[in-house]
Order: C-alpha cells, then structure tokens, then sequence
C-alpha cells in the first residue's frame, strides 16, 4: 500500500505531485474505510436485553438541530450502558450548559453529576435546568391530553353492542369505588403498559366515559377483579386510600403479592421523589489526578460520559476511567485536537507532566508527534465540505495575512494571545486587523491604514492558493483524526481491566463533525 501511494509526493522534494493519489490515500487510512468501528446498532442490540426503549421528550424542542441530535443519540446509548451494567449514576465531564445531563435525567431518570470547569457554565446549566423541569412537566401533561383524545376517539369508533357490557362493568366498578374514603375518586398514574393504560385515569360519574377506559371481557365480575389487582399491583401501597372492612382486599391478598407491591413501591418512589434533583452541575478543573469522590460526595457504581470533551480532557477522562473501581464504563466523544498537548512536541523534558497525545505505549515507544498544524488540521470537516458547506476563504485569507504584517511589521512569531471570531464583528479588512492587534496588545498607530491595504493588495491574487491548500488539509483531516482516536483506544486495549472497548460512529458528521465515540466496559461491572 505505501508503494501505491508513495507515488502523490516526489522522491527528492518530498513535495505533493500527485493530488489524485493523495486523495485517494487520504481515504483508504480514514476511520470509515479501516474497518475498525463497531456499528452504533450492533452495541445497541447487543447491550439491549429486556429493556424497552424510553419514550417522552425531544430535545429537539429545547436545543438547536445539532445539539438535539448528538444528545438524543448518546443518551440513548448511554442509558442502555447503564441499564447493562446495572448502574444509576452518571458523571458528565465537560458538561457545559448541561444539555446531555438534564436530557438524561428528565427522559431516562439517571442521577447525573455534570462536572465543568467554567462556574458560568454551570450558573447556566443550573438555570436552563431550572426552566426545561417547567417545560418538561408541560410536555408531559400535552402528551398526556393527547393521549387521552386518542382513547376518547377509539371508544366512540367501537360497536355499539359493547357500551352495554362496558356499562354494566363499570356500574360495578363504581359501586366498589364509592367505598373509598376519598369519596369516589381514584387517581391511577405511571401504570405499567400491560395493564391496558396509557395515562391517568379519574373515575366519575359519567359512565360512558368511564366505560371508554374498560375494554370488553368473558367476564364481568373476572374483569372487575383483574382490572383491581392490576392496578393495585402497580401502585405504592400509599397510593390509594384504604379500603372499609367489608371491602379491604389488601387482607386477602397472598404473601407473594404482598411482597410484589411493596418492591413496586420501593421502585417508584425514588423516581417521583427525586425527580427535581436527579441533575447536580459542579464546578471543579478535570485532570489525570482527579479524585472524583472529593467532587462528588456520594460517588457509587457509576458510569463517565463526555459529549466533545476539549482536548486533553478526552484523554484524561479515559485514565480516570481505567484507574477508578467506582466507573464501571465509559463513552467518551472528544474535540478540539488542536488544544492536546503532546509529549514528544517539544524537547524539554517534563516527566511528571501527563500528555494528550499519545496515550497507547506503542506511540510513546515511537517517539510520535503530530504537530499544532496537523492536530488543527485533523479539526476540519471533510463531509461538511463534501456536501457544499465551503471553507471560509475569506476569513483564512485576512488571518493568513494578518500574521505576515505581525511578523514583519512587529516582529512576533508567536503568542499566547488569539485573536478569536474577529472577522464576524469586523466591516472591512482594515478594520479586522485593528481589532486583531489590539487583542494582540499590540500598538496599530505604527501602521497607517494604506500600509494595511498594501499588505491585501499585495497578496490578494494567491486567495485561490489558498484555497486550495486548505482543502488539501481537509481531505487528510480524516488521517489524522484516525490516528488520535486509535491511540486512545489503544490504550483502552492495553489494560487488564477492560472486558470491552470500541469505536462507534455516532452522529451524522454533516451535522457534528466529531461523531465518532470512545466506548469501554470493564469486566467486573458487565459479566
């Protein structure tokens, strides 16, 4: 293979001669064509069980296109995860406003610790949880009525030979319901689907409403007692008031019954009772060192999620991962690879210092570095490209140039100062580098505005080239992804304690460009 392609570059020059073969080998080492991602429905059918898939919110009524994607699709995978290992609890790294987290605690009832290291994003996260709990509740009650004009509209669709049993069923129905110390009212709510209802139910004195609830049997006085012990099996003990002596059917229910409804009811109440505080944002600094249990005070079996965790976090929430009992799993989607720190950039040496990039032994043994140019590279968004949304030419253009006039009018070749999302506030290119300076902190009255326009002038006509190297950098942008993300689950591969760990592709990259997940379970928690 490297003899195929060998021929893009040439033997003296080492420069690109070949763009054809370039691209072509750009695409035989990208993740997609490796074969080394495991397919989303593959670890969906195989974590699944016996559990059914959650129904209730969209996000997309709370989040943007982008956002409600990624976070419908990781939620449900890492509510299947967590139901698979048997675990409650979820630490979300790098959580930001929030948006995975309270998602995952409002439609899959996890306890979530969102953990960021910005206290403005966790002020944030706070308040928009604050106020998605009131739209939740909202959402659920249309759901709801919604629910209930369907049933209303099946019922009135029904023969009419069966109004005259529903009627006499729910005659009986009422008669044993007048017996309640509420006098008549029974609320019945978060029924299991089996008992044939789908929302909450008031008995009233309307019969022929009430007989839309009933549905026909072989037997009256059978399905009177069928539909009282479902409900009754499902409900906590306090649920409903007592009955009178002559009617108290609790009494004769057997011992396993019994049993059955108190477990029942241990289930339920924690999920209505913490319903308001299943979501906890934190603000605290993430590393390698990182003692979750001084963060999080009641840290159990748990699980680490990371939805475009910036940098060196992705690494640093994998090595949690591996060396905390408590994390049984983890899904790790990252970003930002420009922002990793690599061991073998520089040559000082800095052995106490843990690094981005690489991770795996085989890389540390090669001595691998990629560079700030390739990690930027490895940033872009080929499939973007690929379906029209162009690169900002323009924008690449002013910054390229920008750095020629700080480099030869001012001397400085680099800076831990950035110049940021200038270009979007900025009304000409004159404009845009007085902007840039003074972020710089660097003095523009030195530099006349026909001084500025002379260097625009000057390099105006290569915008094209431009142009064209950028896209050669966004077709080996894949390559380069590749190689990061196989360095970490490398890694994951490397320990003893892993019974699991994989690639999957989990967002349309149109829509999220970083789609692909790091997932690992580890033995003791899935056997």
């Amino acid at each position: 293979d490297d003899d195929i392609f060998s021929g893009a570059f040439c033997e003296n020059s080492e420069k690109l001669i070949n763009v054809h073969l370039f691209a072509l080998a750009a695409k035989y080492f990208s993740l997609s064509n490796l074969g080394v991602c495991t397919p989303l429905e593959d670890v969906l059918e195989a974590l699944k069980g016996d559990s059914e898939g959650a129904t209730g919110i969209k996000p997309d009524e709370f989040m943007n296109n982008k956002k409600s994607h990624e976070v419908q699709v990781m939620s449900e995978l890492v509510d299947s995860i967590a139901n698979y290992c048997g675990i409650k609890q979820v630490i979300d790294i790098g959580s930001g406003k929030g948006y995975l987290s309270s998602f995952l605690s409002m439609q899959y009832n996890l306890k979530v610790y969102g953990i960021d290291s910005s206290s403005s994003n966790t002020n944030g996260a706070h308040e928009r949880n604050r106020k998605l709990k009131k739209h939740w509740r909202a959402y659920q009650s249309r759901g709801k009525e919604s629910l209930k004009s369907q049933s209303l509209e099946k019922a009135k669709d029904r023969p009419v030979e069966h109004e005259l049993n529903c009627k006499t069923i729910n005659e009986e129905l009422l008669n044993n319901a007048n017996s309640l110390q509420n006098q008549g009212q029974v609320i019945i709510q978060d029924l299991v689907p089996s008992c044939g209802f789908t929302e909450m139910a008031t008995l009233e004195t309307n019969t022929e409403t009430e007989a839309d609830l009933v549905t026909g049997t072989q037997s009256h006085e059978t399905k009177l007692s069928e539909e009282v012990l479902a409900i009754l099996n499902v409900l906590p003990v306090d649920a409903v008031e007592d009955f009178s002596s002559s009617h108290c059917n609790y009494e004769e229910l057997s011992e396993e019954e019994k049993v059955q409804r108190k477990m029942t009811s241990l289930k339920t109440k924690p999920r209505k009772s913490s319903e308001s505080n299943l979501y906890f944002p934190l603000t605290s600094c993430i590393t390698a060192e990182t003692e979750l249990s001084d963060i999080v005070t009641d840290l159990e079996d748990c699980m680490m999620v990371g939805l475009h965790t910036c940098g060196d976090l992705a690494a640093n929430t994998l090595r949690i991962f591996t060396a905390k009992p408590e994390i049984k799993a983890v899904c790790s989607v990252g970003c930002c690879y420009h922002l990793l720190s690599e061991q073998f950039e520089n040559q000082e040496e800095c052995h106490d210092q843990v690094w981005g990039f690489p991770m795996c032994q085989y890389l540390k043994d090669k001595g691998w570095c990629c560079g700030r140019n390739a990690r930027m590279s490895a940033c872009l968004a080929l499939e973007r490209v690929a379906v029209g949304q162009m690169l900002p030419t323009e924008s690449l253009f002013y910054r390229a140039v920008l750095q020629v006039i700080i480099e030869e009018i001012y001397g400085v070749t680099k800076s831990d100062r950035h110049v940021g999302k200038t270009f979007s506030k900025s009304s000409s290119f004159i404009d845009y580098v007085r902007r840039s300076l003074k972020k710089l902190e660097l003095d523009d009255s030195k530099l006349p505005d026909s001084c500025i326009m002379d260097y625009y002038e000057k390099y105006k006509h290569r915008m094209n080239e431009l142009e064209a190297f950028n896209m050669l950098k966004v077709v080996l942008a894949p390559c380069i992804e590749v190689l990061i993300l196989l360095d970490r689950l490398c890694y994951l591969k490397e320990q003893e304690n892993i019974a699991w760990s994989g690639l999957v592709k989990l967002f349309d990259p149109v829509k999220s460009p970083r789609c692909y997940a790091v997932i690992a379970l580890k033995n003791q928690s899935c056997s």
